[in-house]
């Protein structure tokens, strides 16, 4: 008979997630690294969750504008474990590293900059650098957001290093953007600052501002406030001010390697046209796009379970037997 840790090994998503029989729970580890800059050097913090058995690889999370990497991924809920993506992936055999980028959380906020996306971009390549030190040389980058943004610039660097990329409620020109065209009523505001003051409402609106606010549990949303609001009550402007005057930052005829596209059915950061045209210029013909019943937060969605499988299965691919070479 085949048992539940089985189904887990094979990659097979399981409508419960309660731990089986003697199963442990994945255990966390803190860790820093430094980023050397021409004004000082900037320790960053790093959280890493890895299985007994590393059966598919490393995958590094990448966050959003207006969080941390802990909350997005690492969301601990009492009755609602299903919720900690890292937790989830670890199980199924994934080595699992996520980071705050500078200027959030538990990284330094010492510079005077509004830490833009190519600081996060170098930010990536600093824990990039740290996780080879582990043995990590090649790692499947997750973003979403502006997150997708800072990992795509990352990935169009370092092709070398990135075995394959996912790229969350991506932007690609902002062209006819609900959000973005929202977000340029305050530019003045953000550009007059380095940083911006967050709050509960703030927090909230993630989940409502794209009209579907139900799409997304309520004792989830609180719970990731709470967590967001126990670590900042301010972010850095940098990533709103670029995706209203820098668009386009990421070039999808430079983005070498496998891709896959993730998009919330109604999600305002980008149409559909905007992301289709970004998908279409993809060089390598190992890519995807799904568009997922949803809005701008898949993983914290009712929905969360097709946004996993979604990953686990492009992550978790098969390499290619033939590849039309001779």
């Amino acid at each position: 008979m085949t048992n539940r840790r089985q189904f887990i090994a094979a990659g097979t998503l399981l409508p419960s997630f309660a731990l089986a029989q003697g199963e442990a729970k994945p255990v966390g580890s803190e860790h820093y690294t430094t980023k050397k800059t021409p004004d000082s050097d900037v320790r960053l913090f790093i959280w890493r969750k890895k299985p007994a058995n590393v059966s598919k690889g490393a995958i590094l999370w990448v966050h959003g504008s207006s969080v941390q990497s802990v909350p997005v991924f690492d969301l601990q809920i009492a009755g609602k474990p299903e919720y900690s993506v890292m937790d989830w992936f670890s199980r199924l055999g994934y080595d699992n590293w996520c980071f705050d980028c500078e200027g959030y959380g538990k990284s330094d906020k010492k510079r005077n900059i509004n830490a833009d996306v190519a600081t996060g971009a170098d930010d990536i390549t600093a824990v990039m650098d740290y996780m080879g030190r582990q043995g990590v040389q090649k790692a499947m980058l997750y973003g979403s957001s502006s997150g997708a943004l800072r990992a795509g610039m990352y990935a169009q660097r370092h092709p070398e290093r990135v075995a394959r990329i996912a790229l969350d409620a991506l932007t690609y020109t902002g062209e006819g953007s609900p959000t973005l065209a929202q977000r340029a009523k305050g530019l003045p505001k953000y550009k007059a600052s380095n940083r911006r003051p967050i709050d509960r409402a703030m927090v909230r609106s993630i989940f409502t501002r794209d009209g579907h606010g139900d799409a997304a549990d309520p004792a989830v949303v609180e719970a990731f406030a709470d967590a967001v609001l126990a670590m900042d009550n301010s972010m850095p402007t940098g990533t709103y001010i670029d995706m209203v005057e820098k668009l386009p930052l990421v070039d999808p005829e430079k983005l070498k390697v496998p891709t896959l596209i993730m998009r919330g059915q109604w999600d305002g950061i980008a149409t559909m046209q905007d992301v289709m045209n970004f998908f279409v210029k993809l060089p390598n013909p190992d890519k995807q796009l799904t568009v997922m019943p949803g809005a701008h937060t898949s993983m914290r969605s009712k929905n969360y379970e097709r946004a996993y499988h979604v990953l686990d299965t492009f992550f978790a691919r098969p390499a290619l037997a033939y590849t039309g070479g001779s």
